[in-house]
């Protein structure tokens, strides 16, 4: 009978100091949800690809609907500091650099399929069109720009670059933003109005980084002449 009470004494013991479950972080959902929705153009692509649903001009549909993901995952990438600023969030900052990879992941896929399908490897084709073309040409300058922010997107390049110096190269965002929106009205030509909501969209985004920017100085220079 002791033995038994002690037995049951011990398991009790090492019931209580069994380490509790940590519970899940309320944004646990954000980075998995993230990638469902980022496969969703490419699936929808693959989908209509395969039943015969594409436009009458598939190359340039797959092109056009790649280059627009590109523009949202970057756009939305470019929102999370103003939101954090702004409304006081921590969440977006802990997906930026995911929208940021998808962005440049999709501007990339957008430039294959150029190469690939749209230009079938004619070298001198596509350097003619980087010549002669405007849109072409700040298109790919906004993805000449993605390059080394994609490169240096892990921890271990802010450790080595520093944060200042990395924060500076990370800026180059807003240039490539600008260049993509300026390559899609260009491409569009005709009827402008959703590049150009885009191009309002980063506007406002690059003019909340300025105030935010601006405003500390401005409040350091009110100071020093009080003094």
């Amino acid at each position: 009978m002791q033995t038994t009470t002690t037995t049951t004494t011990l398991r009790g013991t090492r019931r209580a100091v069994r380490p509790a479950r940590r519970p899940s972080p309320p944004d646990a959902w954000l980075k998995p949800g993230i990638l469902v929705g980022a496969l969703t153009p490419l699936a929808s692509i693959a989908i209509r690809g395969l039943s015969g649903s594409l436009s009458a001009n598939p190359i340039a549909e797959v092109e056009n609907e790649l280059g627009l993901a590109a523009l949202i995952f970057l756009v939305a990438s470019l929102a999370c500091t103003p939101a954090r600023r702004v409304f006081g969030w921590t969440w977006p900052a802990r997906i930026r650099r995911q929208l940021g990879l998808l962005a440049f992941g999709y501007a990339g896929l957008h430039v294959l399929v150029y190469i690939l399908l749209d230009q079938v490897l004619d070298l001198q084709a596509m350097w003619d069109d980087v010549i002669k073309r405007p849109f072409i040409t700040v298109g790919f300058g906004a993805l000449v720009l993605l390059v080394p922010l994609a490169i240096t997107s892990t921890r271990g390049s802010v450790r080595r670059l520093g944060f200042a110096r990395w924060q500076r190269l990370h800026q180059l965002a807003y240039v490539a933003g600008i260049l993509a929106a300026v390559h899609f009205i260009w491409r569009v030509k005709l009827d402008v109005s959703q590049p150009l909501a885009y191009a309002i969209v980063l506007g406002t985004l690059l003019a909340t980084r300025l105030v935010f920017w601006l405003w500390p100085r401005r409040e350091r220079l009110a100071q020093r002449r009080t003094r």
